[in-house]
């Protein structure tokens, strides 16, 4: 009868826990989705009115449009185990909002056909490595790391083809940027999962999985729009 108990407990715990793992993952993925649906509201519905992009391309908002994603994503970064998970959850909608109104342009650039059927693909390759990183049991850190190597590097390149504006570059660096953050999705979706079992303050598990939120938004818009660089049509 004791040993039935024992059994019935541990049965009973490691049920709460594994609720308490999916009720983690889909606070992440929900977070993610909502953030990736505030940028693709505001960028559809900025591009449909010429005044409003007439008036970011040609005023200072267009600097805070162009720069403030960077400046935001380097505060987020560097200081989300100070901020209180509410806190980082308002900074991430404001995140996309504001990456919503740098991609507005995009639908001067592409055909609407074509940034659907891109945003359709990239939800593919997004699920599916995501899903692989979820449920593969190979430790996936060696390839992260090389793969956060590449990007800098990449980075690093695409700063210098600013000024050389060679298009066979970008072709090239748009191909390395698909192979980068398709990596990047399973092994940050991994990471996500390994963390979840190293943290029991449910306070600092909400803003690791925030952090989680903004992490896989960034990885699936990056590979949106190399994507959509690699694959999309253009406008004449």
């Amino acid at each position: 009868m004791n040993r039935f108990y024992q059994n019935h407990v541990a049965n009973a715990q490691g049920v709460e826990f594994d609720q308490r793992f999916r009720s983690y993952m889909t606070f992440v993925y929900g977070n993610m989705g909502l953030g990736l649906f505030i940028t693709a509201l505001t960028s559809y519905m900025v591009s449909l009115s010429p005044q409003m992009m007439g008036y970011i391309l040609k005023s200072l908002l267009y600097f805070v449009v162009l720069f403030a994603p960077l400046g935001m994503a380097l505060y987020y970064s560097f200081n989300w185990t100070k901020l209180k998970a509410e806190t980082a959850q308002g900074l991430f909608v404001l995140y996309a909002f504001i990456m919503g109104l740098s991609m507005a342009s995009i639908f001067m650039r592409y055909t609407t056909e074509s940034i659907a059927s891109v945003f359709l693909t990239t939800s593919a390759m997004f699920g599916a490595t995501s899903l692989y990183g979820y449920a593969t049991k190979r430790d996936l850190t060696g390839m992260g790391s090389f793969m956060m190597m590449g990007l800098f590097g990449l980075m690093i390149a695409m700063v210098v083809n600013i000024f050389l504006k060679s298009s066979g570059l970008q072709l090239a660096l748009s191909c390395l940027a698909v192979i980068i953050f398709t990596a990047l999705t399973a092994y940050d979706t991994q990471r996500l999962k390994q963390i979840y079992y190293q943290v029991s303050d449910q306070e600092m598990l909400s803003k690791v999985a925030m952090m989680g939120a903004f992490i896989l938004y960034l990885d699936f818009i990056n590979l949106f729009i190399h994507l959509l660089q690699l694959f999309g049509n253009r406008r004449s």
